[in-house]
Protein backbone atom coordinates (compact mmCIF):
# COMPACT_ATOMS: atom_id res chain seq x y z
CA UNK A 1 0.00 0.00 0.00
CA UNK A 2 2.84 2.39 0.81
CA UNK A 3 3.86 2.74 -2.85
CA UNK A 4 0.51 4.23 -3.81
CA UNK A 5 0.34 6.52 -0.77
CA UNK A 6 3.91 7.70 -1.34
CA UNK A 7 3.07 8.45 -4.96
CA UNK A 8 -0.02 10.46 -3.92
CA UNK A 9 2.00 12.33 -1.29
CA UNK A 10 4.68 13.34 -3.82
CA UNK A 11 2.06 14.52 -6.32
CA UNK A 12 0.24 16.42 -3.58
CA UNK A 13 3.37 18.23 -2.40
CA UNK A 14 4.17 19.11 -6.00
CA UNK A 15 0.62 20.40 -6.47
CA UNK A 16 0.87 22.61 -3.38
CA UNK A 17 4.26 23.83 -4.58
CA UNK A 18 2.87 24.86 -7.97
CA UNK A 19 -0.11 26.61 -6.35
CA UNK A 20 2.13 29.04 -4.42
CA UNK A 21 4.33 30.02 -7.38
CA UNK A 22 4.26 33.75 -8.28
CA UNK A 23 1.56 34.43 -10.83
CA UNK A 24 -0.30 31.22 -9.98
CA UNK A 25 -1.00 31.95 -6.31
CA UNK A 26 -3.13 34.96 -7.33
CA UNK A 27 -5.26 32.87 -9.69
CA UNK A 28 -7.25 31.20 -6.90
CA UNK A 29 -6.75 27.75 -8.46
CA UNK A 30 -6.79 25.10 -5.75
CA UNK A 31 -3.78 22.80 -5.13
CA UNK A 32 -6.27 19.95 -5.59
CA UNK A 33 -6.46 20.78 -9.29
CA UNK A 34 -2.69 20.68 -9.75
CA UNK A 35 -2.50 17.36 -7.88
CA UNK A 36 -5.14 15.95 -10.25
CA UNK A 37 -3.35 17.22 -13.35
CA UNK A 38 0.03 15.89 -12.21
CA UNK A 39 -1.54 12.51 -11.48
CA UNK A 40 -3.23 12.51 -14.88
CA UNK A 41 0.03 13.27 -16.71
CA UNK A 42 2.10 10.76 -14.76
CA UNK A 43 -0.52 8.01 -14.92
CA UNK A 44 -0.65 8.20 -18.72
CA UNK A 45 3.10 7.95 -19.25
CA UNK A 46 4.11 4.54 -20.68
CA UNK A 47 6.83 4.22 -18.03
CA UNK A 48 4.28 4.57 -15.23
CA UNK A 49 1.95 1.80 -16.42
CA UNK A 50 4.05 -0.81 -14.59
CA UNK A 51 3.74 1.20 -11.37
CA UNK A 52 -0.07 1.03 -11.44
CA UNK A 53 -0.31 -2.55 -10.14
CA UNK A 54 1.93 -2.07 -7.09
CA UNK A 55 0.40 1.35 -6.34
CA UNK A 56 -3.22 0.17 -6.66
CA UNK A 57 -3.92 -0.57 -2.95
CA UNK A 58 -2.63 2.85 -1.89
CA UNK A 59 -4.53 4.61 -4.67
CA UNK A 60 -7.77 2.94 -3.61
CA UNK A 61 -7.13 3.90 0.02
CA UNK A 62 -6.62 7.52 -1.04
CA UNK A 63 -9.75 7.73 -3.21
CA UNK A 64 -11.88 6.08 -0.54
CA UNK A 65 -10.66 6.88 2.99
CA UNK A 66 -8.46 9.95 2.53
CA UNK A 67 -11.23 11.52 0.47
CA UNK A 68 -13.82 10.91 3.17
CA UNK A 69 -11.46 12.10 5.90
CA UNK A 70 -10.68 15.26 3.96
CA UNK A 71 -14.37 16.10 3.58
CA UNK A 72 -14.95 15.51 7.30
CA UNK A 73 -12.10 17.87 8.23
CA UNK A 74 -13.43 20.41 5.72
CA UNK A 75 -16.12 21.03 8.35
CA UNK A 76 -13.62 23.12 10.31
CA UNK A 77 -13.97 25.80 7.61
CA UNK A 78 -17.54 26.67 8.66
CA UNK A 79 -19.43 27.67 11.81
CA UNK A 80 -23.13 27.95 12.56
CA UNK A 81 -22.53 31.57 13.62
CA UNK A 82 -21.42 32.45 10.08
CA UNK A 83 -24.70 31.10 8.72
CA UNK A 84 -26.81 33.24 11.06
CA UNK A 85 -24.76 36.36 10.30
CA UNK A 86 -26.67 37.06 7.06
CA UNK A 87 -29.96 35.49 8.10
CA UNK A 88 -32.07 32.56 6.88
CA UNK A 89 -32.55 34.11 3.42
CA UNK A 90 -29.02 33.01 2.58
CA UNK A 91 -30.00 29.36 2.99
CA UNK A 92 -33.02 29.91 0.73
CA UNK A 93 -30.89 31.63 -1.93
CA UNK A 94 -28.24 28.90 -1.94
CA UNK A 95 -30.89 26.16 -2.01
CA UNK A 96 -32.56 27.79 -5.05
CA UNK A 97 -29.23 28.11 -6.88
CA UNK A 98 -28.20 24.51 -6.16
CA UNK A 99 -31.60 23.03 -7.07
CA UNK A 100 -31.90 24.97 -10.33
CA UNK A 101 -28.36 24.25 -11.51
CA UNK A 102 -28.53 20.54 -10.71
CA UNK A 103 -31.99 19.95 -12.21
CA UNK A 104 -31.38 22.06 -15.34
CA UNK A 105 -27.89 20.63 -15.75
CA UNK A 106 -29.05 17.02 -15.48
CA UNK A 107 -31.90 17.57 -17.94
CA UNK A 108 -29.72 19.33 -20.52
CA UNK A 109 -26.83 16.90 -20.11
CA UNK A 110 -28.78 13.67 -20.40
CA UNK A 111 -31.66 14.73 -22.67
CA UNK A 112 -30.24 17.38 -24.99
CA UNK A 113 -26.50 16.62 -25.07
CA UNK A 114 -26.81 12.84 -24.76
CA UNK A 115 -24.22 12.59 -21.97
CA UNK A 116 -23.98 9.70 -19.52
CA UNK A 117 -25.68 10.15 -16.14
CA UNK A 118 -22.48 10.04 -14.08
CA UNK A 119 -20.58 12.79 -15.91
CA UNK A 120 -23.72 14.94 -16.09
CA UNK A 121 -24.48 14.67 -12.38
CA UNK A 122 -20.87 15.28 -11.32
CA UNK A 123 -20.51 18.33 -13.57
CA UNK A 124 -23.81 19.75 -12.34
CA UNK A 125 -22.93 19.14 -8.68
CA UNK A 126 -19.51 20.76 -9.05
CA UNK A 127 -21.03 23.84 -10.71
CA UNK A 128 -23.88 24.10 -8.22
CA UNK A 129 -22.09 23.62 -4.90
CA UNK A 130 -18.34 23.84 -4.38
CA UNK A 131 -16.34 22.78 -7.40
CA UNK A 132 -13.89 19.91 -7.12
CA UNK A 133 -14.83 19.04 -3.52
CA UNK A 134 -18.48 18.57 -4.54
CA UNK A 135 -17.44 16.45 -7.51
CA UNK A 136 -15.38 14.20 -5.25
CA UNK A 137 -18.10 13.91 -2.61
CA UNK A 138 -20.74 13.07 -5.22
CA UNK A 139 -18.39 10.63 -6.93
CA UNK A 140 -17.98 8.83 -3.60
CA UNK A 141 -21.75 8.62 -3.16
CA UNK A 142 -22.60 7.30 -6.64
CA UNK A 143 -19.28 5.43 -7.16
CA UNK A 144 -18.67 6.70 -10.66
CA UNK A 145 -15.78 6.08 -13.06
CA UNK A 146 -12.51 8.04 -12.56
CA UNK A 147 -12.77 9.51 -16.07
CA UNK A 148 -16.20 11.00 -15.32
CA UNK A 149 -14.93 12.67 -12.14
CA UNK A 150 -11.78 13.99 -13.83
CA UNK A 151 -13.78 15.51 -16.69
CA UNK A 152 -16.23 17.10 -14.23
CA UNK A 153 -13.35 18.62 -12.26
CA UNK A 154 -11.85 20.02 -15.47
CA UNK A 155 -15.09 21.79 -16.40
CA UNK A 156 -15.74 23.34 -12.99
CA UNK A 157 -12.13 24.53 -12.74
CA UNK A 158 -12.27 26.16 -16.18
CA UNK A 159 -15.57 27.97 -15.68
CA UNK A 160 -14.92 28.69 -12.00
CA UNK A 161 -11.73 30.48 -12.99
CA UNK A 162 -13.63 32.38 -15.68
CA UNK A 163 -16.29 33.41 -13.13
CA UNK A 164 -13.57 34.60 -10.75
CA UNK A 165 -12.18 36.89 -13.46
CA UNK A 166 -15.53 38.14 -14.75
CA UNK A 167 -17.19 39.07 -11.44
CA UNK A 168 -14.91 42.02 -10.58
CA UNK A 169 -15.51 43.40 -14.09
CA UNK A 170 -19.29 43.00 -13.80
CA UNK A 171 -19.32 44.90 -10.48
CA UNK A 172 -18.56 48.20 -12.22
CA UNK A 173 -21.33 47.53 -14.75
CA UNK A 174 -24.19 46.24 -12.58
CA UNK A 175 -24.01 48.99 -9.93
CA UNK A 176 -25.12 46.68 -7.13
CA UNK A 177 -24.38 47.50 -3.48
CA UNK A 178 -21.04 46.00 -2.44
CA UNK A 179 -22.55 43.76 0.26
CA UNK A 180 -25.23 42.42 -2.09
CA UNK A 181 -22.66 41.83 -4.81
CA UNK A 182 -20.65 39.77 -2.33
CA UNK A 183 -23.75 37.63 -1.79
CA UNK A 184 -24.01 37.23 -5.58
CA UNK A 185 -20.36 36.10 -5.79
CA UNK A 186 -20.75 33.58 -2.98
CA UNK A 187 -23.89 32.12 -4.53
CA UNK A 188 -22.46 31.65 -8.03
CA UNK A 189 -18.67 31.14 -8.09
CA UNK A 190 -17.53 27.51 -8.02
CA UNK A 191 -14.53 27.06 -5.66
CA UNK A 192 -14.02 28.59 -2.19
CA UNK A 193 -10.60 29.94 -3.20
CA UNK A 194 -12.11 31.53 -6.31
CA UNK A 195 -14.81 33.17 -4.18
CA UNK A 196 -12.13 34.66 -1.94
CA UNK A 197 -10.20 36.03 -4.93
CA UNK A 198 -13.30 37.53 -6.60
CA UNK A 199 -14.69 39.00 -3.36
CA UNK A 200 -11.35 40.52 -2.41
CA UNK A 201 -11.11 42.20 -5.82
CA UNK A 202 -14.47 43.94 -5.18
CA UNK A 203 -14.03 45.07 -1.57
CA UNK A 204 -13.95 44.02 2.13
CA UNK A 205 -17.73 43.91 2.61
CA UNK A 206 -18.15 41.88 -0.57
CA UNK A 207 -15.41 39.50 0.57
CA UNK A 208 -17.02 38.87 3.98
CA UNK A 209 -20.49 38.21 2.56
CA UNK A 210 -19.14 36.13 -0.32
CA UNK A 211 -17.29 33.77 2.03
CA UNK A 212 -20.29 33.28 4.31
CA UNK A 213 -22.71 32.60 1.42
CA UNK A 214 -20.20 30.23 -0.18
CA UNK A 215 -19.68 28.27 3.03
CA UNK A 216 -23.45 27.88 3.41
CA UNK A 217 -23.45 26.41 -0.11
CA UNK A 218 -20.78 23.98 1.08
CA UNK A 219 -22.96 23.04 4.06
CA UNK A 220 -25.87 22.27 1.72
CA UNK A 221 -23.68 19.59 0.15
CA UNK A 222 -24.85 17.30 2.95
CA UNK A 223 -28.62 17.26 2.22
CA UNK A 224 -27.74 17.18 -1.49
CA UNK A 225 -25.75 13.95 -1.04
CA UNK A 226 -28.55 12.36 0.98
CA UNK A 227 -31.12 13.23 -1.70
CA UNK A 228 -28.85 12.10 -4.53
CA UNK A 229 -28.12 8.82 -2.72
CA UNK A 230 -31.85 8.01 -2.49
CA UNK A 231 -32.49 9.06 -6.09
CA UNK A 232 -29.49 7.13 -7.44
CA UNK A 233 -30.71 4.00 -5.64
CA UNK A 234 -34.12 4.20 -7.32
CA UNK A 235 -32.48 4.78 -10.70
CA UNK A 236 -30.37 1.64 -10.29
CA UNK A 237 -33.02 -0.64 -8.74
CA UNK A 238 -34.15 -2.04 -12.09
CA UNK A 239 -30.58 -2.77 -13.18
CA UNK A 240 -29.76 -4.41 -9.83
CA UNK A 241 -32.88 -6.58 -10.03
CA UNK A 242 -31.96 -7.79 -13.51
CA UNK A 243 -28.50 -8.80 -12.33
CA UNK A 244 -29.91 -10.60 -9.30
CA UNK A 245 -28.24 -8.23 -6.82
CA UNK A 246 -29.99 -6.20 -4.16
CA UNK A 247 -29.70 -2.47 -4.62
CA UNK A 248 -27.97 -0.78 -1.70
CA UNK A 249 -28.54 2.77 -0.53
CA UNK A 250 -25.22 4.65 -0.64
CA UNK A 251 -25.31 6.51 2.69
CA UNK A 252 -22.58 9.17 2.79
CA UNK A 253 -21.54 8.70 6.43
CA UNK A 254 -18.66 11.10 5.92
CA UNK A 255 -21.28 13.83 5.39
CA UNK A 256 -22.46 13.42 8.97
CA UNK A 257 -18.83 13.64 10.06
CA UNK A 258 -18.59 16.93 8.19
CA UNK A 259 -21.63 18.28 10.05
CA UNK A 260 -20.19 17.08 13.37
CA UNK A 261 -16.98 19.02 12.71
CA UNK A 262 -19.02 22.13 11.86
CA UNK A 263 -20.69 21.72 15.26
CA UNK A 264 -17.37 21.28 17.04
CA UNK A 265 -15.95 24.32 15.26
CA UNK A 266 -19.00 26.35 16.30
CA UNK A 267 -18.99 25.62 20.04
CA UNK A 268 -15.42 24.65 20.88
CA UNK A 269 -12.76 27.36 20.50
CA UNK A 270 -9.72 25.47 19.26
CA UNK A 271 -6.20 26.92 19.43
CA UNK A 272 -5.34 28.60 16.13
CA UNK A 273 -2.41 26.25 15.52
CA UNK A 274 -4.58 23.14 15.99
CA UNK A 275 -7.42 24.56 13.90
CA UNK A 276 -5.09 25.43 11.02
CA UNK A 277 -3.47 22.00 11.24
CA UNK A 278 -6.85 20.25 10.96
CA UNK A 279 -7.88 22.39 7.98
CA UNK A 280 -4.53 21.69 6.29
CA UNK A 281 -4.87 17.96 7.00
CA UNK A 282 -8.26 18.01 5.28
CA UNK A 283 -6.80 19.79 2.26
CA UNK A 284 -3.94 17.27 2.07
CA UNK A 285 -6.39 14.35 2.24
CA UNK A 286 -8.49 15.78 -0.59
CA UNK A 287 -5.40 16.58 -2.66
CA UNK A 288 -4.04 13.04 -2.29
CA UNK A 289 -7.43 11.68 -3.37
CA UNK A 290 -7.35 13.96 -6.42
CA UNK A 291 -3.83 12.80 -7.27
CA UNK A 292 -4.96 9.15 -7.11
CA UNK A 293 -8.03 9.93 -9.20
CA UNK A 294 -5.89 11.60 -11.86
CA UNK A 295 -3.37 8.74 -11.90
CA UNK A 296 -6.16 6.22 -12.53
CA UNK A 297 -7.76 8.25 -15.34
CA UNK A 298 -6.83 7.35 -18.90
CA UNK A 299 -6.66 10.01 -21.61
CA UNK A 300 -8.48 7.80 -24.11
CA UNK A 301 -11.49 7.65 -21.78
CA UNK A 302 -11.53 11.43 -21.47
CA UNK A 303 -11.42 11.69 -25.25
CA UNK A 304 -14.43 9.39 -25.47
CA UNK A 305 -16.45 11.88 -23.39
CA UNK A 306 -15.71 14.58 -25.99
CA UNK A 307 -16.62 18.27 -25.88
CA UNK A 308 -20.11 17.82 -24.44
CA UNK A 309 -19.15 18.14 -20.74
CA UNK A 310 -17.56 21.52 -21.52
CA UNK A 311 -20.70 22.62 -23.36
CA UNK A 312 -22.72 21.67 -20.29
CA UNK A 313 -20.27 23.51 -18.05
CA UNK A 314 -20.62 26.63 -20.23
CA UNK A 315 -24.42 26.47 -20.07
CA UNK A 316 -24.33 26.12 -16.28
CA UNK A 317 -21.81 28.96 -16.05
CA UNK A 318 -24.22 31.22 -17.97
CA UNK A 319 -27.09 30.08 -15.74
CA UNK A 320 -25.10 30.93 -12.61
CA UNK A 321 -24.09 34.37 -13.89
CA UNK A 322 -27.56 35.32 -15.15
CA UNK A 323 -29.95 33.33 -12.98
CA UNK A 324 -27.78 33.62 -9.88
CA UNK A 325 -27.73 37.40 -10.16
CA UNK A 326 -31.50 37.53 -10.58
CA UNK A 327 -32.02 35.19 -7.62
CA UNK A 328 -29.67 37.28 -5.45
CA UNK A 329 -31.65 40.45 -6.22
CA UNK A 330 -34.99 38.70 -5.72
CA UNK A 331 -34.18 37.02 -2.41
CA UNK A 332 -31.75 39.49 -0.81
CA UNK A 333 -32.42 42.76 -2.63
Amino acid sequence: MWQGLFLCAVLTLAGFGISILPGIAESGISPLVFALLLGLVLGNLPAARGLAASAQPGLKFATRWLLRGGIVLFGFSLTVQQIFHLGPKIILLDAIVIACVVVVGYFIGTRLLGMDRETTLLTSAGSAICGAAAVLATETTIRSRPAAASMAVATVVLFGTLAMLIHPLLYSVLHMAEGLYGVYIGATVHEVAQVVAAGDAVGPEALTNAIVVKLVRVMLLIPFLLIVGQWWLRKNEARATESGEAAKLPIPWFAFGFMAMVGVNSVLPLPALLHNALVLAGQLGLAMAMAALGFETRIEKLRALGIRPFILGLILFALLIGGGGAASLLVMG
